[in-house]
């Protein structure tokens, strides 16, 4: 990350309280403790947690939805909270559940809020990239999750905002459109916008991802590039896990100590503690001795979901 470029968003200690809670004798019930994170133009960064681990009240903090009650924010050097009209028309938004019109069509709908902004993109060409005539027709309540999904992100678009929120931007989506939505998100990224995602589908962040922050009960757990990060998670760790596609209900051999060999699926098979080129020849000559002939092989690195987890579930045993 280059420290001579100016942040647009900058999230420092951020702590949120939920109020009292009269289970627990009024005592407040605090959903942040301390969140910090930056996000840079020209890049994609991504937040990272389990449900319930504060991704969406770090977000409604940082979009000036909610009044922080420790830390600070600053989007684009202000105060996100508050009445600031010339803020918000610097920044779009794209939520999971956008809360959009029903009862309106999505082109006369995105026309109308590209009419509130000074400096609009070009409607015609977010119309036609995201294909939105092809159900242009339609309400917003007929339309699928997944075109509600390319409604939502072209109105986030509309303003050409400088910093863009996605929140499960390819939620829904079918493959196509995903790739779509993929490229325009490259794009927007490659044009200099600041771009804060949020996902639960680690390929995708994997795969999109410049810099990723972990939080886990309200707090920075990690952050790094996904390779840092993948990285460190592999210090110390030599062994790789080796999948393959077979026939189903494989009758396994006990394994040499210190590998473990399951059916995670039917016809999905995974091996466990691979360190050595002996422990593939034990693999291999079982598949020999009984005549099986994998459809698929991979010998895995470790991967951001991998990453994930391990953190997940050292805050479990904490």
């Amino acid at each position: 990350m280059v420290s001579s470029v100016t942040p647009s968003l900058v999230i420092n200690e951020l702590a949120k309280d939920l109020g009292p809670v009269p289970a627990l004798d009024n005592r407040m019930l605090r959903v942040l403790e301390s969140v910090s994170l930056k996000a840079y133009p020209g890049q994609i960064t991504t937040l990272l947690g389990s449900n319930g681990a504060g991704k969406s009240t770090t977000l409604a903090c940082a979009q000036g939805l909610m009044r922080p009650d420790g830390g600070s924010i600053e989007l684009l050097g202000q105060d996100p909270y508050g009445d600031n009209p010339e803020l918000r028309a610097r920044v779009g938004v794209m939520l999971q559940d956008g809360g959009l019109p029903p009862s309106m069509r999505p082109v006369p709908l995105l026309r109308h809020v590209a009419s509130l902004y000074r400096n609009p993109v070009d409607i015609d060409a977010l119309i036609q990239r995201l294909d939105l005539e092809s159900f242009g027709s339609r309400n917003i309540r007929r339309l699928s999750g997944g075109q509600k999904q390319r409604v939502a992100l072209a109105l986030a678009l509309a303003g050409d905002p400088e910093v863009l929120f996605l929140d499960e931007p390819s939620a829904g989506l079918d493959p196509q459109s995903r790739q779509v939505v993929f490229d325009l998100i490259s794009e927007l990224r490659d044009a200099g916008k600041a771009i804060v995602l949020t996902t639960h589908l680690m390929d995708d962040a994997q795969r999109l991802s410049d810099y990723v922050y972990i939080i886990d009960k309200g707090c920075t757990v990690a952050q790094g590039t996904v390779s840092e990060l993948i990285a460190r998670a592999e210090e110390g760790h030599d062994a790789r896990p080796v999948s393959f596609s077979a026939t189903a209900g494989l009758a396994l051999p006990q394994p040499p100590l210190g590998l473990y060999l399951a059916e995670t699926s039917a016809g999905q098979y995974r091996l466990d503690g691979v360190t050595t080129p002996e422990h593939l020849n034990w693999l291999t000559s079982w598949w020999a001795r009984e005549s099986i002939l994998p459809t698929q092989l991979n010998l895995q690195s470790r991967s951001l979901e991998d990453v994930f987890l391990e953190f997940a579930q050292k805050e479990e045993q904490a």
